[in-house]
């Protein structure tokens, strides 16, 4: 997945930063035409990944994936094809249409440097996560063991992410999954999300303090941000087969939850953003037993 410059007014009004766009209205899309090289197309054909070039007024020069609606658009799509198409943009979602084939290359290539991808195994459920230290939204030192005794549920993010359906889905789910598990009747009371940033050089404690507000309003109940360094994210990103990479300015990277349990092991592992807040929810009721 990848990802640079779309917060809410109210954040950027906090932040002190100028929008490159306005949030489009739900329902009422914004377009805009992009042009790019296919990287790869998944083979669902419902996602393409594609190194394109900057959109004006809305994001700079990276690689990411984007959803496709319709899939016959893609008929006869491979990498290494130059296309123009349409992104739309809503307040919760963002797709592609209007797809066309301008002709082949033979220069792409995902612009990640050599070695991005995960150099050893990720570990597995059951295994025990290393133990890190993160900056957290009050600016103190956070690491993984602070939550011995609880469930964990974490995700990676950076708040200047994009597209609505990559980090602000993420986010939305954990929010929405933390009142269900607030208004459980008997649920457990030892848990923990944790939203951790890519970002630790923009996403300062006070800029995760007022996007954190933007989910959780000033209920903090359970839920904490934080930012990795960057040595700290090169460590921990292997063992949760997490790929991440600057990029154009920006950063691009897949998109990895995981849900420890009390002992600080694995439990469970959501990939990409298609999973819901209910089977988040459910994960971290279970992971919370674990003795």
């Amino acid at each position: 997945m990848k990802l640079t410059l779309f917060l809410p007014c109210l954040l950027l009004a906090l932040a002190g930063c100028k929008p490159a766009a306005p949030a489009p209205a739900a329902g009422a899309p914004k377009t805009y035409p992009v042009r790019g090289i296919v990287q790869s197309v998944e083979p669902d054909q419902h996602r393409l990944t594609v190194k394109h070039e900057a959109i004006p007024g809305y994001m700079a020069a990276m690689t990411m994936p984007f959803t496709v609606r319709d899939t016959n658009e893609l008929a006869g799509v491979a990498a290494g094809d130059d296309i123009a198409f349409t992104l739309a943009v809503t307040e919760t979602d963002d797709w592609i249409e209007h797809l066309q084939r301008l002709g082949k290359t033979n220069t792409f290539g995902l612009s990640g440097p050599p070695g991005w991808h995960a150099v050893e195994p990720a570990l597995a459920a059951g295994d025990p996560l290393p133990d890190y230290e993160f900056t957290g939204e009050n600016g103190q030192p956070v690491r993984f063991s602070d939550f011995r005794g609880r469930a964990v549920a974490f995700t990676f993010f950076f708040t200047r992410c994009p597209l609505p359906e990559y980090c602000p889905r993420l986010n939305r789910h954990f929010q929405e999954a933390r009142q269900i598990l607030i208004a459980a009747t008997n649920g457990p009371a030892n848990w923990e999300l944790l939203c951790i940033s890519f970002d630790a050089e923009f996403d300062t404690p006070q800029m995760l303090s007022n996007y954190a507000k933007l989910y959780r309003g000033n209920d903090a109940r359970n839920w904490l941000f934080a930012a990795a360094a960057t040595n700290t994210l090169a460590r921990l990103a292997p063992k949760v087969d997490l790929n991440y990479w600057h990029d154009g300015g920006s950063i691009s990277h897949n998109l990895r939850t995981v849900v420890l349990d009390p002992n600080g092991k694995i439990f469970r592992q959501f990939d990409g953003n298609d999973w819901t807040p209910e089977q988040l929810a459910d994960a971290v009721k279970a992971a919370a037993q674990v003795k």
